[in-house]
């Protein structure tokens, strides 16, 4: 019995480990939803009661979550839009320029990276989600332009093969996505800008397919400058416009609003 218990246990225990392998390299990803248990446990080969244990085993660590239905899912693995460190940095210009500044030199070498490691499973994805970035410009959608976006660079962090590199910015790419550091859309809602963007994406692509790291590298660094630059331009705009109103309602602590709206029309 004892014999049997501890063979249960590090079959679990093994069971556990390769899920967590899978998450860690990211197969598995943040939010996706795991196969029913019959169906994981006769992939995995393993018994259903020694599927449940290791389940238990990553549930309790917080890599997995149970779902009202009954099925489970990958635990999101960023740091939630609800916590207030998070909220703090967001409304902070100085940090979402560090943000920039870190993306701008995590994104060169994920870049470069990309370009020396990427295997042809990694380059039909990469094409994959050009293709999208081309499909979503055609639309002048930001949404799906914004999406197609994030996940061009994720795919490009997945080729790099570094597995700290891609979960860190897994993790910034997911704050992103939501617009928790910035607003992504903002980019897109210029016509210019979206031009500027396609083709620099382009260029990071064609680079990492031509397998040039150093033109991947210099591409990726030269988007995020441009990215920050124009987010930049964007923030002043809307910093002279607010100062605008606040003129014209006299910092909204005068009559002289009131006034403006009760005045006759002068037709």
């Amino acid at each position: 019995m004892d014999k049997d218990g501890i063979k249960g246990s590090s079959a679990a225990e093994a069971t556990a480990r390769h899920i967590m392998d899978l998450i860690l390299e990211g197969s598995l990803r943040p939010g996706e939803p795991l196969l029913p248990e019959r169906e994981m446990a006769t992939r995995l080969k393993v018994s259903r009661p020694t599927l449940r244990q290791g389940i238990k085993m990553l549930e309790d660590k917080g890599l997995l979550v149970a779902e009202p239905g009954g099925g489970r899912t990958v635990a999101p693995l960023v740091t939630s839009v609800t916590d207030p460190l998070i909220e703090l940095m967001s409304t902070r210009t100085d940090v979402v320029d560090d943000y920039l500044e870190l993306r701008a030199t995590m994104e060169r070498m994920a870049a470069a990276l990309a370009a020396s490691r990427a295997n042809e499973v990694d380059r039909a994805t990469l094409q994959g989600c050009m293709d999208r970035i081309d499909r979503a410009h055609a639309k002048a959608d930001p949404q799906d332009e914004a999406d197609a976006d994030v996940d061009l660079h994720v795919a490009i962090y997945e080729a790099s093969h570094n597995i700290v590199l891609l979960q860190i910015m897994r993790a910034l790419s997911g704050m992103l996505r939501q617009g928790v550091l910035h607003n992504r859309q903002k980019l897109y809602a210029r016509p210019e800008v979206r031009e500027v963007l396609l083709e620099q994406h382009r260029a990071i692509f064609e680079a990492v397919m031509a397998r040039d790291p150093a033109a991947a590298g210099s591409a990726a660094e030269e988007h995020m400058t441009y990215t920050k630059r124009v987010l930049d331009e964007i923030a002043a705009a809307e910093a002279r416009l607010e100062i605008s109103l606040r003129r014209i309602e006299g910092g909204n602590l005068t009559s002289r609003a009131r006034r403006q709206r009760d005045a006759p029309d002068p037709a």
